[in-house]
């Protein structure tokens, strides 16, 4: 059973001032570190592998011991894990196993993937589980500091430890959004696919343009992708354009034989998408099924490269 929160010092407007260490001091673990100094809590101590998560940490955590990770959790109330997924389950298990982890100690992770599962063996050993994964792109920059501003975190915590994870995301100036533990891989597969294939599908679309001879095709993009992802967030699916929510075949058919021949890796994706597309547009009636017919039939039989 997990403690009540006041075995942490916490009051109802914010927690205590707390010591905190950063396991993994790359991209999101040093920015967070920061934010969390920012709000005036003490980071005492780092842990990084590489020269750059290093020299990151130089700059955004200055003055902040680099050590092994023991010593991280020896001398840290709060450890922030900020470590690559798929090596989070063996991390936690090591530290529960060699005794690292001390009763009372909260225990963090980043993780858009997990939820506070993944710290059982840390959870078993006494510590205070949170996972709270923030839903933004990271430069590993103090850029990213203003850029917590409005941002969200998914958060997963054990209910009596919801008030200390809330204050901590709110003293970075973000907002808390629950995640059900069962739901974690759901959101952060719908986080991946709005925000990681979105900068694919740019970079594709940046490459189109400049087969076309356009030499800043960024500056062409920039407004029309701008208006179409404003529209999108406030429209949904009502602000569907373009050839295939209108039924043109024939136009969708030019569009697959020109990038077969400029970036014929690039068809694929234009199918799914171009498929999908229709679905949605069917589905909110914006595509007439009579219409449909014939961009289907295009888009099953894509040309040969």
């Amino acid at each position: 059973m997990i403690a009540c929160p006041s075995l942490v010092g916490v009051t109802e407007e914010r927690p205590a001032r707390l010591d905190i260490g950063v396991v993994g001091t790359g991209r999101v673990g040093a920015v967070l570190g920061a934010a969390l100094a920012r709000a005036g809590h003490h980071v005492v101590a780092g842990y990084g592998v590489s020269l750059t998560s290093r020299t990151r940490a130089g700059a955004l955590l200055p003055g902040v011991a680099l050590v092994d990770v023991p010593q991280v959790f020896a001398r840290s109330g709060l450890v922030l894990l900020a470590v690559p997924d798929d090596a989070l389950p063996g991390l936690v298990e090591g530290l529960a196993m060699t005794g690292t982890v001390r009763p009372g100690q909260l225990v963090v992770h980043t993780s858009g993937r997990y939820g506070v599962g993944v710290l059982d063996p840390a959870t078993h050993a006494g510590a205070l589980p949170l996972a709270l994964h923030p839903a933004m792109t990271f430069t590993g920059t103090s850029v990213d500091l203003q850029r917590l501003a409005g941002a969200t975190f998914g958060v997963t915590a054990p209910e009596p430890l919801w008030p200390v994870a809330e204050a901590l995301v709110v003293e970075m100036g973000s907002e808390p959004i629950r995640v059900a533990e069962q739901h974690r891989a759901l959101y952060h597969a719908a986080l991946t696919h709005g925000a990681n294939h979105v900068v694919t599908l740019v970079n594709d679309a940046m490459d189109l343009l400049r087969a076309t001879g356009v030499a800043e095709p960024d500056k062409v993009l920039a407004p029309l992708l701008s208006a179409a992802l404003d529209n999108s967030l406030r429209q949904g699916d009502e602000a569907l354009t373009g050839p295939v929510s209108r039924g043109d075949a024939g136009t969708v058919g030019s569009h697959l034989t020109e990038i077969t021949a400029a970036m014929p890796e690039a068809v694929s994706t234009y199918v799914a998408l171009a498929r999908r597309t229709a679905g949605r547009a069917l589905a909110a009636g914006r595509l007439k099924a009579s219409d449909a017919e014939a961009l289907i039939d295009v888009l099953a039989e894509p040309p040969a490269p």
